[in-house]
């Protein structure tokens, strides 16, 4: 008798925790759809914005190759982020679906930049982060305003670097880019902080960092 009332408490047991898992995935079930969306969003850009890096060295624009390539390193690891919280919310990453999208010459691409990045702050992930916090996922909305801080400084980058281009003069866009290694976020030695201003990552861990002597 006693075997029997052990097992069933064990099946009990069993059984709460399914429920629970069950009742957590479905209550963040939206939060998850929202991060496939935005992975698959950020896969892409990371891949478009290599493309477009490439363009920019061929045509001799080599400076503007290298905002292109932070931003393309930043993109990934946004999509790290949302793919992580993606398994964490209950779902899954596979079968990555790249949208498609051209590749013309570096100020065309430069403007299609701009307005990629736009897109995704007004109609993307201020939606997403509501979602998340009605849905009480922190992490997910965590996730997805790193995001978004990063597009905004993509955004203000890339109109500098349109100015640049549009006076003939690419002296106004930095060559050397920093990127946080935790949340994305992109910096210039001229910008660069102790901390990143969006996740506190200590400034020494940032990709491609390189201490500069103001000597």
């Amino acid at each position: 008798m006693r075997n029997f009332m052990n097992r069933i408490i064990q099946y009990l047991s069993i059984f709460f925790v399914l429920f629970l898992f069950a009742c957590g995935s479905s209550l963040t079930k939206k939060t998850a759809d929202n991060l496939k969306v935005a992975l698959n969003n950020e896969r892409t850009a990371s891949e478009k914005y290599t493309k477009y890096a490439q363009v920019a060295m061929s045509e001799g624009f080599d400076t503007l190759a290298q905002l292109f390539s932070a931003v393309s390193n930043s993109e990934k690891i946004h999509a790290t982020n949302h793919e992580r919280m993606l398994h964490k919310y209950g779902g899954n990453s596979d079968n990555p679906e790249i949208a498609a999208y051209q590749v013309k010459t570096t100020k065309e691409n430069l403007d299609a930049a701009i307005k990629s990045e736009m897109l995704d702050m007004q109609s993307l992930y201020p939606g997403f982060i509501k979602t998340a916090e009605i849905e009480t996922a922190p992490d997910g909305a965590t996730a997805f305003t790193w995001a978004l801080n990063g597009d905004k400084r993509h955004l203000n980058f890339y109109r500098k670097a349109a100015s640049s281009i549009l006076s003939g003069n690419e002296s106004g866009i930095s060559y050397l880019w920093y990127v946080c290694p935790r949340c994305g976020n992109i910096y210039n030695p001229d910008d660069s902080k102790a901390l990143c201003e969006i996740c506190l990552e200590k400034q020494e861990n940032f990709i491609g960092f390189v201490k500069i002597d103001s000597k």
